[in-house]
């Protein structure tokens, strides 16, 4: 599916750039205290640090700014895990760490998480299949490494039981962003990780230790 295109009137790319980087971040944190609906394009120009003329040199209309917001974010999260599980092994260990790493991503994104949750309703017909297709594709990644292990012998599941694990803790990953009000009484980060990973692996590799014999 092809990019949606956001229209600048100035040509110089890495000042469009870094000026949308500015909006974003100005974005961001307006459309988690007040929502998307409730955020003037003058409040971010000003978050931004520039003026209501300035901004609207480099986008049209506001859903502008969150499909900005929301397509970064979802370049970011596929740039970093593509890199990691470049160096997968097709272990489940290595499988751990790369599960792990994506984890502590989403904690340090976690107000951009939350703001594509809470506002991705509000992108257009045409924008709104474009990023939650992506969001489809970095499934996708985790789909592939968990193949790799079944292919090595290092997990016993068919198709349907690796989608929904790709998309179990691709979801688990995020959780940290969305619910952390509740679970930082309870874990820390670290904590949160190290019993998600027992958790999501704890079926699959029982079903492995009864396949050859093991303990039941």
């Amino acid at each position: 599916m092809d990019r949606r295109e956001v229209q600048a009137s100035v040509k110089d790319e890495r000042l469009v750039e870094k000026r949308r980087d500015q909006m974003i971040k100005g974005a961001i944190t307006l459309f988690k205290q007040k929502g998307f609906h409730r955020t003037t394009t003058r409040e971010i120009a000003r978050a931004a640090g520039f003026s209501i003329g300035t901004l609207y040199e480099y986008i049209r209309k506001k859903e502008d700014i969150l499909y900005l917001v929301v397509d970064r974010m979802y370049d970011q999260i596929r740039e970093r895990l593509q890199e990691d599980l470049a160096t997968n092994l097709g272990t489940v260990e290595s499988l751990k760490l790369s599960i792990a790493y994506y984890f502590r991503e989403m904690a340090e994104m976690q107000e951009e998480v939350l703001v594509m949750y809470q506002e991705a309703k509000s992108l257009s017909k045409d924008a709104l299949p474009y990023v939650l297709n992506k969001e489809i594709q970095m499934v996708g990644l985790f789909e592939n490494v968990i193949e790799n292990c079944v292919r090595n012998g290092e997990l016993d599941l068919d198709e349907k039981q690796i989608k929904l694990f790709a998309h179990n803790l691709f979801v688990e990953g995020q959780m940290w962003g969305f619910r952390r009000w509740a679970l930082q009484k309870v874990y820390t980060l670290e904590e949160y990780i190290d019993l998600q990973l027992e958790l999501l692996f704890y079926g699959v590799q029982r079903k492995v230790n009864q396949g050859t014999g093991g303990e039941r």
